[in-house]
């Protein structure tokens, strides 16, 4: 926006630029009988507010035309009517301000905006602040581009205002809704303390529900928008429906889809209308796709308020990049707005959002947030840049060392202080904001290990809020995962702290398949660990095998068909020299690094893709695979694409489409034939009568084939299966049926439709030739 200044920031002898909310200088110079007066305990005043879309040198040279011509009519200083000041204008940008409200001292309780009797009250915690001002700007909806409106602005008095550290008002006569609203905060001055309050900026209130900046991502006219809280108490309730219903999937039973939003459907070959490409109500459109993979839980990355454009801020190695992924929260509570259809914003984010859920819940589909509670946007001291938290209470929100700067285990330049009191509160009550508003059904916590951190840092072994999230009554129908490690070192898969509820994204698992599955020696025994459950990692305790989520591929890292394409990282398009990214993949690109004509090598890759997917269908614990893996997405070697809002991240409905009756169908069929045999979704650790090995060369570093048979003592439906990581062909032995059954294959090396047929293919005989790079799977049928 055109009426956003910079202030420079003296910041241990550098200067650095921060983006700020800055009120045009009039309102500083008041000379009239009612500044004289003082305003003192309300502190009512106005100013032009940044979406007036001023030009700078325009209000610079108008403003001190318009201070002259200010004049105050107070009938009160508080508890009682104000007549704003009145703005004769001049300037043709410039309108006539007129608001008048009736103010209160309001409720400490909630926290955030809430309509009560007698107005809409404003809550906010700060213990460290000296001054908070509430700002506020009425804006007309249809004109949100242009809005010509101004910034009031009312100064709570800490006599009246204040309850312990919550500062509290209630303002009368305030729409019920299309009010932007903000804080001004000041107090101590002291870096080296841990503050970094700045009353020239204008801050998101961290309970805001809902959060108003740009309408249209990536919109680069709106580039430098200011995100300030916003609230809607006239929308009706939102309809569930007289039959809808969660579909409450057990833990054992889930198959979960990691995908982006945005990026699903924003790409043109989704066929979609534009107005819906990329968002809320474009991924409804395309639930018949889930059902046809069929996954039963979609992981969805970052879907709290963030702003894409926060990489263009400066000018830096990665300034032509536009965050897609969304790892860098503006504010807990507000779903991004920017995937609302059609530039709807906040609210009609908000409403698509729960059509959203409620679309997947009737599909039988559950709704898993990615969610981020280990650092925010705000960046890091070097390069500053304070929205809400930085600029409410440094020294409550953020871990600092003991020279009061920003502690980082987040790799994002700061930690948030997850375990103190306060912010532990900000985030369960966020968590059930999502589970009570927009029924969500589970979390996964990025970077779950800084959640397992003390005030200072330390890992504890206990945390509060780790405990706490277990055993909230509102979230105990969630599933709840954590990403068992962070960027300070803290590695805690199979020893996260866990009251026998929270899963983990298993690492372990992760890495120790990719190693077999491409040829690695010595990787046999963990192969067949991860295979069965990992019980070396989750059997302690109540845990069961689906506290371990199994992926070998997510949406950080090389794709599945990056995985067997390429050797190395390939992220020259990121800005940053390949210093970024990943350098432990774990990958082999099965002869030739990247794209290639050979139809020896091409065949190699499908093969192992279906190795892998095979493997993560067929293994105990819970499986997770990535969006666009069903179709052989490639993101051409880039192993970190967070910043690319192209093909790079989007969904490719034209190459689903090609390759629908054979990659697609192997993966859709593989889904389904683990969701109908529940021997491989198993709650409880497979015991020695579960499982036969079929090995006894286990100590052989240079073994690379395992076959197991996993046993179904109800009806005698076992399931053999058999992985050839070698070169050449293996000729396996395979056991005998259940007694009145015969076996039906399935073999990765047959190419489409052959390779799964679901009724099978009839198998006679005791031995059968495993191909290179391959694996095959029998099933006992009457």
């Amino acid at each position: 926006m055109d009426a956003l200044l910079y202030s420079s920031h003296q910041q241990h002898g550098t200067s650095s630029k921060i983006l700020l909310l800055q009120s045009p200088k009039f309102h500083h110079s008041i000379t009239s009988s009612a500044a004289s007066f003082g305003l003192l305990s309300m502190g009512l005043r106005s100013s032009k507010s940044l979406f007036g879309g001023i030009k700078r040198d325009k209000l610079n040279n108008s403003s001190k035309k318009v201070t002259d011509r200010i004049k105050h009519k107070v009938t009160s200083v508080y508890d009682r009517r104000f007549q704003e000041s009145v703005i004769e204008e001049e300037a043709p940008q410039m309108s006539d301000i007129n608001p008048s409200f009736k103010v209160s001292s309001g409720e400490a309780y909630p926290l955030g905006a809430l309509e009560v009797e007698k107005g809409i009250n404003f809550s906010l915690f700060s213990k460290h602040a000296s001054a908070v001002t509430l700002c506020l700007s009425v804006f007309d909806r249809g004109k949100l581009g242009e809005l010509d409106t101004g910034l009031v602005e009312i100064t709570l008095d800490p006599r009246l205002n204040k309850t312990g550290d919550i500062w509290h008002i209630c303002v009368e006569d305030l729409p019920q809704s299309g009010v932007l609203y903000g804080y001004r905060v000041d107090g101590p001055r002291e870096w080296q303390q841990g503050h970094r309050f700045d009353s020239s900026i204008v801050l998101v209130d961290p309970y805001a529900k809902l959060v108003e900046g740009r309408r249209v991502f990536g919109d680069v006219s709106h580039k430098s928008s200011k995100f300030l809280g916003t609230y809607d108490f006239t929308s009706l309730p939102f309809d569930w429906g007289s039959n809808y219903k969660l579909p409450n999937i057990p833990e054992k039973d889930l198959v979960i889809y990691e995908m982006n939003v945005r990026a699903f459907t924003a790409d043109e070959s989704s066929g979609l209308e534009p107005n819906i490409c990329g968002s809320y109500l474009g991924l409804i459109e395309k639930i018949p796709h889930l059902l046809d993979l069929g996954v039963n839980a979609v992981e969805l990355l970052p879907v709290f308020e963030f702003d894409e454009f926060e990489l263009q801020r400066r000018s830096n190695p990665r300034d032509h990049m536009i965050n897609t992924w969304g790892y860098s929260t503006i504010n807990f509570f507000a779903p991004m707005s920017r995937y609302a259809s059609a530039g709807g914003g906040p609210t009609a984010a908000s409403q698509e959002f729960k059509q959203m859920v409620k679309a997947l819940h009737d599909a039988g589909i559950e709704v898993i947030l990615d969610v981020v509670y280990n650092h925010t946007n705000e960046a890091d001291d070097t390069y500053p840049y304070a929205t809400s938290f930085r600029g409410i209470d440094n020294k409550v929100y953020y871990m600092l060392d003991g020279n009061g700067q920003l502690l980082n285990f987040s790799g994002c330049g700061n930690t948030l202080n997850c375990n103190h009191p306060v912010v532990m509160d900000l985030v369960l009550d966020s968590l059930r904001h999502w589970v009570s508003e927009y029924h969500i059904d589970g979390f996964r916590f990025d970077l779950a290990s800084v959640l397992c951190r003390d005030t200072d840092g330390s890992p504890l072994n206990a945390p509060p809020l780790i405990r706490a999230i277990a055993k909230d009554a509102i979230l105990s129908r969630c599933k709840i995962i954590a990403e068992p490690w962070d960027c300070g070192g803290l590695y805690l898969v199979g020893s996260f702290p866990n009251w026998d509820r929270w899963a983990e994204w298993n690492g372990r698992y992760r890495d120790d398949l990719r190693r077999f599955i491409k040829g690695d020696s010595g990787m046999k025994g963990s192969f067949a660990t991860r295979v069965s459950g990992s019980a070396d990692l989750y059997r302690v305790n109540k845990r069961k095998p689906y506290h371990g989520i199994n992926f070998i591929i997510a949406h950080d890292g090389f794709t599945l068909y990056d995985l067997v394409s390429y050797n190395n990282k390939h992220n020259d398009a990121n800005g940053e020299g390949g210093n970024d990214g990943c350098n432990d993949n774990f990958s082999w690109n099965s002869g030739y690094e990247g794209e290639t004509d050979d139809v020896n090598i091409k065949a190699l890759r499908s093969r192992q893709m279906k190795n892998f997917h095979l493997a993560l269908m067929i293994s105990q614990g819970t499986p997770m695979m990535l969006m666009g893996d069903e179709y052989g997405h490639t993101r051409q070697g880039n192993n970190n694409s967070y910043g690319h809002d192209n093909a790079m991240n989007n969904f490719q409905w034209h190459q689903l489409d090609a390759r629908k009756k054979n990659h697609f169908r192997f993966f859709a069929e593989s889904i389904k034939f683990r969701r109908k045999h529940s021997v491989l979704g198993r709650d409880q650790f497979l015991e020695k009568n579960d499982v036969t090995w079929h090995e006894d060369n286990w100590d052989n570093h240079e073994s690379k084939f395992l076959a197991f048979t996993i046993h179904e003592s109800d009806h005698g439906a076992d399931i053999y299966v058999a992985f050839n990581a070698h070169d050449y062909f293996v000729k396996a032995l395979v056991p005998s049926p259940p007694s009145g059954r015969r076996w039906l294959r399935v073999d990765t090396n047959l190419e489409s439709p052959d390779d799964f047929v679901p009724q099978g293919i009839l198998f006679t005989g005791d031995t059968y030739n495993v191909a290179p790079y391959s694996s095959i799977l029998f099933e006992a049928k009457p």
